[in-house]
C-alpha cells in the first residue's frame, strides 16, 4: 500500500512538472526517429539540394519526431551499394536512376528505356507513385527487396559529351563511353556509337581525367555542378534518355511509422517531387547557357546534330535486348495520357 501511495505520488509530481516545462507526458514518451540517407551527388547538385529540402520538409511536417541526415557524394557507398543498404536497412533512404533500381526490382529498368516519353509531364504521369505503372513496380520492388518508392522527380535529360565534336553515331565509333554500370544504359551508350565502359559515378571525373573514357552522358545540371566541361569540350543534344531520379526508403522502416507519420512524410515527399522538377524543368536552358559561357561547345539539330540518326540506331540496340522483357510495360507506359 506504501509503495502504492509512493508511485502514485511520484507520477503526480511527474505530470505537475511536465506541465510545468510546457510538456505532455505523451511529449516525454515520444522518441525521435533518425534516418540516414546516402546518394552519389555533391550536395550542391540538383539531386543532392531536393535531398536536403526532403530533411527539411520531413522535420517540419512531422514536428520534429523524425529526422533526416544526409550523407552526400557517395560517402556511404557507390550506385549499387547504396541500392543494397537500403534494402538490408543499413540506410534508411537513397536516390537512384530507375534503371539502377532495378538492381533490385529488374523491370524498374524500363523505366529508363531512351527516347520513351513523349516530354516530361508524360514522364512525370508515369512515375507518379499513385500511376498504375509504378504502383505494379512498387508491389514488385516490395516483394524482392523490402524496398518502397517513396516519390520519383524529374532529374534531367541527359546529353552526350565528349572532347570532340559529334553528328552521328558512326562519329563515335572506338570512342570509350562512361555508362551507368546496368544494362540499359550500357546498351543505350552502345546504340549511340560508342564503345560503352562502365563506371561508377564516384569514379568519373578520374577516368575522364585518365583517359580510361573519352566521354560521359548525364543531365546539364549534372555535367555543370560536378565541372565535367573542365574535361569535356563538346556537348551534344542527343536527349537519349529522360530521366527521373527515384527516391526509395526501406519498407521495414517505413512501416514502422505511425499512420500519421507516414501520412506526413508522403505529404513532405509529394512537395519535394514537385519543387525539385519545377526546379530542373526551369534552370535547363539557363545552365546550357552558362556551359556556353565557360566555352563548352553545343552542338543541336540547328548545327549539324542527326538526331533521328541517334534515335534509330538507340532503338534498334534497344529493341534487340529488351522490347522481348520490357515490351508489355511498354505498352503500358504508352497508354498514360
Amino acid at each position: 500500500m506504501v509503495a502504492s501511495r509512493l508511485f502514485s505520488r511520484r507520477t503526480i509530481l511527474g505530470l505537475v512538472s511536465a506541465v510545468c516545462l510546457g510538456a505532455t507526458p505523451f511529449a516525454y514518451a515520444q522518441k525521435t526517429i533518425e534516418w540516414r540517407y546516402g546518394h552519389m551527388n555533391p550536395p550542391s547538385s540538383a539531386a543532392g539540394i531536393q535531398a536536403n529540402w526532403l530533411a527539411e520538409a520531413v522535420e517540419k511536417h512531422t514536428n520534429g519526431q523524425v529526422k533526416i541526415k544526409v550523407y552526400p557524394a557517395s560517402s556511404l557507398g557507390k550506385l549499387q551499394e547504396l541500392a543494397e543498404a537500403v534494402s538490408t536497412g543499413t540506410i534508411a533512404l537513397s536516390h537512384n536512376t530507375a534503371a539502377g533500381i532495378g538492381s533490385l526490382h529488374e523491370p524498374f529498368a524500363a523505366l529508363d528505356t531512351p527516347y520513351l516519353y513523349r516530354d516530361v509531364d508524360h514522364l512525370m504521369k508515369t512515375v507518379d507513385v499513385d500511376s498504375p505503372v509504378m504502383k505494379k513496380l512498387n508491389e514488385g520492388l516490395i516483394k524482392s527487396a523490402g524496398v518502397r518508392v517513396l516519390y520519383a522527380y524529374y532529374f534531367g535529360t541527359r546529353q552526350l559529351t565528349a572532347n570532340k565534336a559529334v553528328t552521328q553515331p558512326s562519329e563515335l565509333s572506338g570512342m570509350k563511353i562512361r555508362a551507368i554500370p546496368f544494362p540499359i544504359y550500357m546498351s543505350t551508350v552502345e546504340g549511340l556509337g560508342a564503345v560503352p565502359v562502365p563506371v561508377d559515378w564516384s569514379e568519373v571525373p578520374t577516368a575522364l581525367a585518365t583517359g580510361v573514357v573519352n566521354g560521359q552522358e548525364n543531365p546539364v545540371n549534372v555535367v555543370l555542378s560536378s565541372k565535367l566541361y573542365e574535361a569535356q569540350s563538346h556537348m551534344m543534344l542527343t536527349g537519349h534518355i529522360m530521366n527521373a531520379q527515384v527516391i526509395v526508403i526501406n519498407e521495414k522502416i517505413w512501416q514502422g511509422l505511425s499512420p500519421e507519420l507516414r501520412q506526413a512524410v508522403a505529404k513532405a515527399a509529394a512537395e519535394v517531387r514537385q519543387r525539385a522538377t519545377d526546379t530542373v524543368r526551369t534552370q535547363e536552358t539557363e545552365e546550357l547557357a552558362k556551359l556556353k559561357s565557360l566555352k563548352m561547345t553545343v552542338i543541336g539539330t540547328d548545327n549539324g546534330l542527326k538526331l533521328d540518326a541517334f534515335k534509330a540506331s538507340v532503338k534498334k540496340a534497344i529493341d534487340a535486348k529488351f522490347v522481348a522483357k520490357y515490351g508489355d510495360l511498354y505498352k503500358e507506359i504508352a497508354a498514360i495520357k
